[in-house]
């Protein structure tokens, strides 16, 4: 191998170590700094790039190192649970990555293309383009918005700004102090770099003290239930009265005024339960002048089937019915229909619920229910708001065993808080079943893979942040904007071949 190939398969493995790395900047390790630093080794790659294919290419390793190391919970749930064959399911994870990777792939290559200053690309155009891919992400094939980089600084200063901008501006201003970073350690311009670097955690740190919205009413006692169902067990028929069971002994037990049971918890049609089962539940909830809010299937007439949230109890009852559903694991996107000769995935036809859904009126407060990775999406969340005054999400991520994905997802849950100013309560089988306030901190959490109840209170408030005014339209209006200036000055694409 000559000097020139063994040094751009140096850089190739230094980029998917990056990415790689950057993973340890998300939950459960936390190293909210670190995705900084990756970011501005990818930066100091892309400058030696001669080529907008080359730094495509290291765009793409960066990618497939973050993706690899941040989702191969993939993997879990189609082998492990999905029962598709080992080698098949590795196959589609890699594939899955390789699809996600292409968005960084993409940002390497247009940057290059781009014929202004040094400083132009990695202090604008290259924080807008990444910003505009991971936007991008979130919704097509109907989106998978995962390790956005903004998701790994709910405890950070920069979170002061996620009620302004939303988790995809975190991700810019994540990439602009990568490039201030990267500046200030070549000595470019080190007391612009580091004034902007303090400019920027000085704000944020400053917007973390503004109240953006105000409580309302008192605070609600709540339980929340963790049964703790192996995913292997949940739909087993033989199983299904010790899990009615369980959970009977468990809402029983609780004294709060909001008791809410995780997605699916029971694992049959509603229209096949026992109804004295349901009318003693709702009996016991309205002696002690509570509401339980129950996960289970709902069969309508026509035979078309949801993933619901139930209330019984003191309210007149209410039903969430699942609006965003998990391609291949709650329905089949057409011409796909074959796969469901490898996997074996019970209730994989869902329906969509109605697309506006009014807040559930539930223990004095008017509470905006989500289910599973229906908080991932930021934009659909804010659609409640700003009339709910409490956010609740209700999971299943048994589905992902002891992986990283149930401590992402909790930290997703955090800046779903953060962004809204709402206090988001998660009910979870297996975990991470959790009671998060209105500043997106962790106020109490269950251990995961654990039989218990989370009680504890929770505030209600109103009001609206700028983000739920606003949604994602400025960050990508601003972007695109920055994108199409820096853009429309590109060279000659003869002279980059």
């Amino acid at each position: 191998m000559n000097r020139a190939a063994a040094r751009s398969a140096r850089e190739l493995i230094a980029a998917f170590l990056l990415g790689a790395a950057t993973v340890a900047g998300f939950a459960p390790a936390g190293l909210a700094p670190l995705p900084f630093f990756t970011a501005a080794g990818l930066l100091w790659l892309w400058q030696s790039a001669r080529t907008p294919q080359r730094a495509a290419a290291l765009g793409f390793a960066f990618g497939t190192g973050l993706f690899l190391a941040g989702v191969s919970w993939v993997y879990v749930s189609l082998h492990d649970f999905g029962a598709m064959p080992a080698p098949l399911a590795a196959i589609a994870t890699v594939l899955f990555c390789a699809l996600l990777a292409s968005f960084p792939s993409l940002v390497g290559y247009v940057q290059a293309r781009c014929t202004g200053s040094l400083a132009a690309r990695q202090l604008l155009l290259i924080p807008a383009l990444w910003t505009l891919g991971e936007w991008v992400r979130a919704w097509i094939f109907t989106g998978f918005p995962w390790l956005a980089l903004g998701y790994s600084q709910p405890a950070s200063p920069l979170a002061g700004f996620a009620p302004l901008v939303g988790v995809f501006g975190l991700s810019w201003l994540i990439w602009l102090c990568a490039g201030l970073l990267l500046a200030l350690l070549r000595a470019q311009g080190r007391a612009a770099a580091l004034l902007g670097l303090a400019f920027a955690f000085g704000a944020g740190y400053a917007l973390t003290r503004i109240e953006w919205t105000l409580p309302q009413g008192a605070p609600v006692t709540v339980s929340l239930l963790q049964g703790n169902i192996p995913q292997e067990m949940k739909w087993d028929e033989a199983r299904f009265a010790a899990t009615i069971s369980l959970y009977r002994r468990m809402m029983d037990a609780s004294s709060a005024r909001l008791t809410i049971v995780p997605e699916t918890a029971i694992p049959g049609f509603l229209d096949r339960l026992d109804p004295e089962f349901l009318r003693a539940l709702g009996q016991s909830a309205r002696e002690r002048g509570g509401d339980l809010l129950i996960g289970l299937p709902v069969r309508d007439a026509t035979g078309r089937y949801y993933n619901s949230m139930l209330s019984l109890g003191a309210s007149p009852s209410q039903r969430y019915d699942k609006i965003h559903l998990v391609p291949f694991g709650e329905f089949i996107p057409p011409g796909f229909g074959w796969i469901l000769a490898w996997l074996k995935i019970p209730l994989s036809d869902f329906s969509r619920g109605a697309a506006t859904q009014k807040p559930l009126a539930l223990a004095g407060q008017k509470i905006a229910v989500n289910i599973c990775y229906e908080d991932v999406f930021g934009e659909e969340i804010i659609r409640s708001l700003p009339e709910a005054t409490l956010l609740v999400n209700a999971s299943n991520v048994a589905w992902f065993g002891d992986s990283l994905a149930p401590h992402q997802h909790l930290q997703i849950a955090q800046m779903r808080a953060l962004e809204t100013g709402r206090t988001m309560l998660r009910a979870t089988n297996t975990g991470m079943t959790a009671i998060i306030d209105a500043r997106g901190k962790i106020a109490a959490v269950l251990p995961p893979f654990t039989q218990a109840t989370l009680s504890g209170r929770a505030q209600g408030r109103s009001g609206s942040t700028p983000y739920v005014r606003w949604g994602n339209a400025p960050v990508v209006v601003l972007a695109l904007l920055v994108c199409g200036l820096l853009l429309a000055r590109r060279s000659n694409p003869a002279t980059l071949q």
